[in-house]
């Protein structure tokens, strides 16, 4: 037994769940854990965040109790180590949307309604004071990443001109309409709750990383998947119904939609380099191609007219000899 291993089955000693049994589940691209834990016909979730890993379990606290407020289906607190990074929340199930769709393929529409429309009862809401915005700077900065990690460029000139560009771009169409977006809304962390009515349908997960931006940035999040695909005519219902029920001026909610999506798609191209290249999680160039296809549907948009050239320009297409050589980086870090 590891030494987190004993601190954790110390914090379920001191609950209800004192004797259960522990499995482990699913995990991400953090330094998160989780255990599915078992009493009788009882279950709930154990997350384990180490703080010395750069984990910390108050955000999710924070959102979860929000979205609960809300009357949105975050997981219920069940009990909680925050000095020890532990939590024990609600267990919402195994019917994530990237697993149900498959088996299930006509309620896929009714899937994507029902996460729209949690976003649109979200944005009713004050976003909590307290939260970090994702400003324009700060989006550009992170678009960036693509060119340090995706392209590995090395160019302090190119870097700069890159994120003034975007910065420019950002500005003019994503400024203000600041809401609380969970920014890994998609279909590996929505799950399907049928027996609960209207958004409450939709069980939330992974939201720890919630920021103020604009109010179509987990649209984006939701439409332009990186990890499976979702049919360009379900998309534009999906948009349509959310302008038509927000009353946003469709025009400029497209111009926004786009613009995020290109400095959201650039953000993962070199987040899913960087997991590759520094962290030895090859598989997450698999991903690419799909993410580079959403980036170059954002930048034929003109509201990236500015900004598209230079973005072409900068990065390389990433083809299987790109990819390969990618992992083989990967690989090669790992062994050293």
């Amino acid at each position: 037994m590891t030494d987190r291993t004993a601190k954790a089955m110390n914090f379920l000693s001191q609950t209800v769940w004192a004797g259960a049994t522990a499995a482990a589940l699913a995990g991400d691209a953090s330094n998160r854990r989780y255990l599915r834990i078992r009493k009788g016909d009882e279950t709930a979730v154990l997350m384990d965040a180490p703080a010395e890993r750069g984990e910390d379990v108050r955000p999710f606290i924070t959102i979860a109790e929000h979205l609960l407020a809300l009357g949105l289906s975050a997981p219920r607190i069940l009990a909680q180590d925050i000095d020890q990074g532990f939590l024990l929340i609600e267990d919402l199930g195994d019917d994530l949307f990237a697993r149900i769709i498959p088996r299930h393929p006509e309620i896929e529409i009714d899937l994507y309604r029902a996460a729209t429309d949690v976003l649109i009862e979200l944005h009713k809401a004050v976003a909590p004071a307290d939260l970090p915005s994702y400003d324009t700077e700060l989006m550009a900065q992170m678009a960036a990443l693509a060119l340090d990690w995706y392209a590995g460029a090395d160019d302090a000139a190119l870097r700069a001109d890159f994120i003034n560009v975007m910065s420019r771009t950002l500005a003019t169409h994503c400024a203000g309409h600041e809401v609380l977006i969970q920014r890994d809304y998609h279909a590996e962390n929505l799950l399907w709750l049928p027996d609960r009515s209207g958004a409450a349908r939709v069980g939330l997960l992974d939201f720890q990383d919630a920021m103020r931006g604009h109010v179509a940035y987990d649209l984006v999040s939701l439409l332009q998947d990186a990890r499976r695909d979702v049919p360009a005519g379900l998309a534009t219902q999906m948009i349509d119904r959310y302008v038509s029920m927000t009353g946003q001026d469709d025009a400029a909610y497209q111009a926004a939609y786009h613009v995020l999506g290109a400095q959201r798609n650039l953000r993962i191209l070199g987040v899913f380099a960087r997991l590759c290249l520094r962290d030895g999680k090859a598989h997450y160039v698999d991903l690419i191609p799909r993410v580079w296809a959403h980036l170059m549907h954002d930048l034929n948009h003109p509201a990236m007219a500015d900004a598209a050239p230079l973005v072409r320009r900068a990065l390389p297409e990433p083809t299987l000899t790109f990819r390969e050589d990618l992992k083989s980086r990967c690989a090669l870090n790992q062994t050293q």
